[in-house]
């Protein structure tokens, strides 16, 4: 998806609603849409800052501009790839906060990435596990497990406002990736699931792209996406047996050649979740429909 125009509000601080402010970090790309956007949770009696972002100097000086000389209660990130957390470090230097979040996890792959490489340098003072809240003054926010974009991604949910800050599982301006080993489709899907049964998240606020304001329709439209493109992968293998590069042409026809390097490690991700539910089988290179 294209960028929208600019100006874009990188370093500038956002008030979205009472207890959240938004600063948008200087990192766009066609990964990153306009951005890692890093929040802010709560007053100047306590903050919590969801997704510091990349240890960049304009971003690390906007951000401590945005907290001024309010308490940082925690920094909190929902994975650890390396737009999302390196920042955690210094500015938990800078304040004394302790990182809070998400597992550490780093994982090196035989592939070109088409996603953010991991942040090998987090180390979280507490990891929070599925349902553990971390609270200041005013609010609460708690950890929900969705794994699938990687495997110790977490969302976190304002508990006074119904927001739902949903890291790269969701996000607004495209799907997200799942580029295997480590990313899994079986998993990303039954997070999304998760996600969909909850009726209490009125809003979401997505790491990259504007904010979701009919979450529960999002979802589901992803969830057909995905089951579509299963279809289409066992529809192809049902005619012959093809690799991969086989079926990226088919599968993505009209889309940019520079974008298929993606496409094959999606279409891996479906046959891999494909395989382990006996549907389809491989020999060497080649998968077929069982």
């Amino acid at each position: 998806m294209a960028l929208p125009p600019q100006p874009w509000p990188t370093g500038q601080v956002e008030q979205l609603e009472p207890l959240v402010r938004r600063v948008l970090a200087p990192n766009a790309s066609p990964w990153t849409y306009t951005g890692t956007q890093t929040y802010l949770i709560g007053t100047d009696e306590g903050l919590a800052v969801i997704d510091p972002g990349p240890a960049e100097a304009d971003h690390l000086a906007a951000l401590e501009a945005a907290i001024g000389s309010a308490k940082v209660a925690a920094i909190m990130c929902t994975h650890t790839h390396r737009d999302h957390s390196p920042a955690a470090s210094p500015l938990a230097a800078a304040t004394g906060a302790p990182v809070v979040g998400c597992a550490p996890l780093v994982l090196e792959s035989q592939h070109p990435r088409i996603d953010a490489p991991f942040d090998k340098d987090y180390a979280p003072d507490r990891v929070l596990e599925d349902g553990e809240a971390m609270t200041g003054p005013g609010w609460t926010l708690t950890a929900v497990a969705t794994p699938g974009h990687t495997s110790n991604h977490l969302c976190f949910a304002l508990e006074e406002s119904g927001a739902l800050f949903t890291g790269d599982h969701v996000m607004g301006w495209s799907t997200s990736v799942v580029v295997p080993p480590d990313g899994d489709m079986a998993d990303y899907l039954a997070s999304l699931s998760r996600l969909y049964e909850r009726e209490q998240d009125r809003i979401y606020y997505p790491a990259h792209g504007p904010a979701v304001q009919k979450p529960r329709q999002l979802v589901r439209g992803m969830i057909g996406h995905r089951r579509a493109r299963e279809r289409q992968v066992l529809k192809l293998l049902a005619e012959e047996a093809r690799a991969i590069e086989a079926l990226v042409p088919v599968m993505y026809k009209g889309v940019d050649e520079r974008l298929w390097p993606a496409a094959a490690q999606s279409v891996l991700a479906h046959l891999l979740d494909l395989e382990q539910r006996g549907m389809v089988a491989r020999d060497g290179e080649t998968w077929l429909a069982h």
